[in-house]
């Protein structure tokens, strides 16, 4: 069984769809906790911070986006971003890099760690 790999930028965008999804989640049980106001607060408030936190790794990953080299996949001829030294195709999941030196290695995303550049 291969390795699926996938876009890191599309892991970040995720995550922070989940942060909110969770956050919405945790304000919900707020709600059982009516008869007890201070649970219910606290429910809230950390609900609240999930949403806020999704915010700013939205901010963070559009940021970083605006980074990247922009790359069109030789598979499936769709423009792609790609954030490190290797990465995933954002629609086909092709691996990618830009670095002569890692063409024609297997693809390991350990090669975007400081300790494996050489």
């Amino acid at each position: 069984m291969a390795l699926k790999y996938t876009n890191k930028i599309n892991k970040i965008r995720t995550f922070a769809l989940s942060l909110v999804f969770i956050g919405i989640l945790i304000m919900y049980l707020g709600l059982i906790f009516k008869s007890t106001p201070v649970v219910m607060t606290i429910l809230m408030m950390v609900g609240f911070l999930a949403i806020i936190a999704s915010t700013l790794v939205y901010f963070w990953i559009g940021m970083l986006s605006t980074k990247t080299i922009q790359v069109v996949c030789p598979s499936c001829e769709k423009p792609t971003k790609v954030l490190g030294r290797v990465d995933a195709c954002m629609h086909c999941n092709q691996p990618l890099t830009m670095d002569k030196e890692l063409e024609g290695k297997e693809f390991n995303e350990d090669y975007n760690k400081k300790s494996t550049q050489s």
